[in-house]
Formats: structure tokens, C-alpha cells, sequence
């Protein structure tokens, strides 16, 4: 590996690990590099409703729909030694979160590389789970403001502790360049929880095409599947899934139920496609997960914390759900100008529908069953490398239902404007 090559490493480092790509700082001492970057992204907000739930940023308190926040302040420090063949031995990364809610570690890793043949690595502490595309896209590259509903549900802070095995070889010659693998284990709960509250660990790998040449103009496609397998300890015997062939909960309360293992488990498949322009890129990206997911009756993010009710331990709720993206990108004559649309949705529960939410014969059911979907689209300017200005609207619906709060569709749309400044 040359000095080119190693200086391209650490960007390239620096590009797959969630994180920042340009406009470096960067301390040269012999074989080893420290690189300081980071961004901000100040942002004004107006919802149609106050106090309105959201997942644009966070909720809005109960007597506010209007708001300026900072969304995210990261700094960012990577360390990387080489050895006497240039090639990488050991990588480093801290990153925090700053902002006026207070100040966040997001990411605490370390790597270590084979050194010898530049295809394994071996990464261990907090780092973004390898699962689709849109969760290890950096939120200082991503054009839309947020990741969508079902990312952040499934997902949430798409952080992690454990360790994971990483197959990707760097060097251009190699027959299986183009192919990356991620297999890990993690404690589950991601960083919604002070600690880990079980002793399960969910399996989570991944298989994906890098960027590869179609030989039509200059096209590349990438693609991606990935998997979750894990799962939350049981610590208490009443356990509801849905009913075959009704739209109801079952209750289960067997003694046998508690220390079993209730199902996560992720399926998901991902492509992304870019098509060069005379100035700039069209890009279309898709991504589709389903699977089964445990959380709470109110409630379908993992829990944090093993779930509590003034009686003790709370039951959990096992349902099916799926949900998915649809992105396009449209550069507008120049680098500078690009329009960006997206469709999604997410449906916690796909075994009901609509009115059959709190209808007499489904009591059981809540506002945690309903699907929501949301198209967004948006105008992004690029002042330089370094700065970038993004307007953006996200108009969402909701399923009518027979409960009374979302007997119809709810005002939950929000405006975004938002400068984001790096370095």
C-alpha cells in the first residue's frame, strides 16, 4: 500500500464507518495519523399542530409548533497505525454528540486488521450495527433530514455495543473486491438502555456489492441483504401475539414463558443505483425490511430498559411488521442544486388494518399497531464542501382507525430548514 493508497485508506475508513469524509484536519507523524472532523446542523422547525409526536427531530412540547434546535453537533477523532507495508494494523474512533439536550458518546471503537493480506478486520465496543443502508448512512451526508420512521424505530440511535467480523478486501486486484461481509453480536437494546438487561445477543450480518460498473454510461449499482436474529429475555410469564385469522391479541401466561427468548428477528434487502449526468448524478435508492419484532402493548421500538407497570415486570407484544423506502435524487444542472424525494412506510403490525384498530373485538389493540406513511421531499444547496443548506417538508399519514385519537388522519406534517456546517 503506498502513501497514496494509505492517505485514500483513512477516507475511505472514514466514509464506511458512519461518519465524515472531507474537509479534514489531519496530524501526520511517521505511520501514524490522527484526523479531527465534525459538523453541525442548526435548524428551524414549523409543525401543523402543537405538541404533535415526531420522529423529524424529536416531539414537540405540548404548547409549541414552531422550533430552533440544534440537531446534531459531532466532533470526531480517528486514530490509524500502518505498518512497515503500508498496510493498516489498528484504527481508533471516538465521537460525541453536543447539542443543547446535552452531550452524547455515539461512537467508542477500536479495529484491528489482519496486516498481512488487507481483507479482515476484526471491530469491538460502540459502532453502527452493518445492518441496510439507510442506518449506516452518515447523517452529515444524507440528504433528507432524517432517517425515516421504520430506521429510527428498529434502529434507534443505530448504535450498538458488541464486536463484529468484517470480510472486505481493499486491494483493487483481488478477485472479490467488490464484495463486503459484516457478521456481529450485540447485547440488542442499542444505546436506549444504561447496560445491557439480559444475557441474549442478537446475531446481525450483512453481505453487500460495493459500487460496481453496469458498462452503460458510466452507471453503478450497488446492492445489500442483511439480517437480525436476536431476540429479549422473557421476566415475565404474559406474553400477547396476534390470533390466526383475527385481529385480535392472544394472551399467553404459561410459568413456563419466563427465561424464554422473545423473537427480533430482520430481514432486509437494499440497492442503490447512480446514473452521471452531464453535471451531476441521478440516484435511486430502495430499501425493504420485515420480519417479526418484541416490544411493548403501546409501543414497537426495542425496548432500553427490561419494560415495567406499577404491578412489576410489563408484558411483551410479539407482531409482524414490514416497511421500506423509496428514494430519488436529482442533481439540477450543477452539484450545487439537487432535489431529493422520498417515500416510506412503516406497518407495525401487518396482521391488522385500519378500523379493526380498537374496534370492540380487538380491545388489545393501540395506537402502536398503525401504519404510518410519509413522503418527503426536499431542495438541498451546496455552498461548498463545507456547508449546505436543506429545505424540506415531510407530509405523513396515518391509517383511520376505530380509536378516537386517530379516528382519522392526525396533523403530524413538519417544515425543515437547516444549515449544516463541517469540517
Amino acid at each position: 500500500m503506498s502513501v497514496t493508497a494509505r492517505a485514500q485508506f483513512l477516507m475511505d475508513m472514514i466514509d464506511t464507518s458512519t461518519s465524515l469524509g472531507k474537509g479534514m484536519i489531519s496530524i501526520y507523524k511517521k505511520f501514524d495519523h490522527l484526523r479531527i472532523s465534525g459538523y453541525m446542523q442548526p435548524q428551524f422547525q414549523y409543525a401543523s399542530h402543537k405538541g404533535i409526536d415526531s420522529y423529524s427531530g424529536g416531539d414537540f412540547g405540548s404548547q409549541s409548533d414552531n422550533r430552533f434546535m440544534l440537531r446534531r453537533g459531532r466532533v470526531r477523532f480517528d486514530y490509524a497505525h500502518f505498518n512497515k507495508r503500508n498496510l493498516p494494523t489498528v484504527q481508533f474512533v471516538f465521537q460525541f454528540d453536543g447539542t443543547e439536550r446535552g452531550v452524547n458518546i455515539r461512537d467508542f471503537w477500536g479495529r484491528v486488521f489482519d496486516g498481512q493480506w488487507d481483507i479482515m478486520a476484526l471491530t469491538m465496543g460502540m459502532f453502527a450495527r452493518p445492518f441496510g443502508y439507510e442506518v449506516n448512512l452518515s447523517s452529515g451526508d444524507r440528504e433528507a433530514p432524517e432517517r425515516g420512521r421504520m430506521s429510527q424505530i428498529l434502529m434507534r440511535s443505530e448504535r450498538d455495543m458488541g464486536g463484529m467480523l468484517t470480510f472486505e478486501p481493499r486491494a483493487l486486484d483481488h478477485p472479490l473486491h467488490w464484495l463486503k461481509m459484516d457478521v456481529g453480536l450485540f447485547n440488542g437494546q442499542g444505546l436506549s438502555g444504561p447496560a445491557d438487561f439480559d444475557s441474549h445477543k442478537d446475531l446481525i450480518a450483512r453481505v453487500a456489492m460495493k459500487p460496481t460498473k453496469l458498462g452503460i454510461g458510466g452507471w453503478k449499482l450497488s446492492a445489500g441483504a442483511s439480517i437480525l436474529y436476536g431476540g429479549m429475555e422473557q421476566f415475565t410469564p404474559e406474553i400477547y401475539q396476534m390470533e390466526d385469522g383475527k385481529p385480535a391479541f392472544r394472551r399467553d401466561s404459561a410459568a413456563a414463558n419466563i427465561g424464554r427468548i422473545a423473537p427480533r428477528h430482520y430481514y432486509g434487502g437494499d440497492a442503490q443505483l447512480v446514473i452521471p449526468n452531464r453535471k451531476g448524478l441521478t440516484q435511486f435508492r430502495a430499501e425493504y425490511i420485515r420480519g417479526v419484532q418484541t416490544a411493548t402493548h403501546l409501543d414497537t421500538e426495542t425496548p432500553g430498559v427490561v419494560p415495567l407497570r406499577s404491578a412489576g415486570f410489563a408484558p411483551l407484544y410479539i407482531r409482524d411488521f414490514d416497511g421500506a423506502y423509496l428514494s430519488f435524487l436529482q442533481h439540477l444542472g450543477s452539484e450545487k442544486h439537487q432535489l431529493v424525494l422520498k417515500y416510506d412506510w412503516y406497518d407495525p403490525n401487518t396482521k391488522v388494518k385500519g378500523r379493526q384498530i380498537g374496534s370492540p373485538l380487538a380491545t388489545s389493540l393501540s395506537k402502536a399497531d398503525i401504519r404510518f406513511d410519509t413522503f418527503g421531499f426536499g431542495y438541498v444547496y451546496y455552498f461548498n464542501e463545507n456547508m449546505k443548506a436543506t429545505f424540506w417538508f415531510d407530509r405523513v399519514w396515518n391509517e383511520a382507525t376505530a380509536l378516537e385519537e386517530f379516528a382519522d388522519d392526525i396533523p403530524d406534517n413538519v417544515f425543515t430548514a437547516r444549515l449544516q456546517y463541517r469540517f
